[in-house]
């Protein structure tokens, strides 16, 4: 079973942006932590700063992985082209954030993608992509 884990612009930076907002963790860190507490499940990982290659590659395992796991950092607020991407595959995409967006700028409350995602989870820190996968589990198994 593989669940896949696309995330967008600025995401590389995880340990040095903004450690008060996103912490001081890369994510390279967490994502083994995440991989040795489900060893049983294949946990891919893409990271790009560029909307059309988060669009391939959501085009590449879309139609194939048990779910994915969109962090698409600033792209959440402008890209109606990672929605329709969202909405041409077939496996179910959970949005999450790091940050509880709705605490920050007003211009951070609005999604482009959420209406094409299963749910999204947002604010529990890295912990979010856990409580997302957890989500695309559940799903599976209904």
């Amino acid at each position: 079973m593989r669940i896949q884990i696309i995330n967008g612009p600025n995401i590389n930076l995880l340990g040095k942006r903004e450690p008060g907002i996103y912490g001081a963790e890369s994510f390279e860190s967490y994502l083994e932590k995440l991989r040795m507490a489900y060893p049983g499940l294949e946990i891919g990982y893409y990271q790009s700063n560029v909307e059309g290659q988060m669009i391939d590659k959501i085009h590449e395992v879309g139609f194939e992985d048990v779910g994915i796991i969109l962090n698409a950092g600033a792209y959440t607020h402008t890209s109606i082209a990672l929605q329709d991407a969202i909405r041409a595959v077939t496996a179910p995409v959970v949005e999450v954030h790091i940050s509880n967006v709705h605490k920050r700028e007003e211009f951070r409350h609005h999604s482009m993608i959420s209406c094409a995602c299963v749910g999204v989870i947002c604010g529990f820190g890295l912990d979010s992509y856990r409580l997302a996968l957890e989500a695309l589990l559940q799903l599976r198994q209904s």
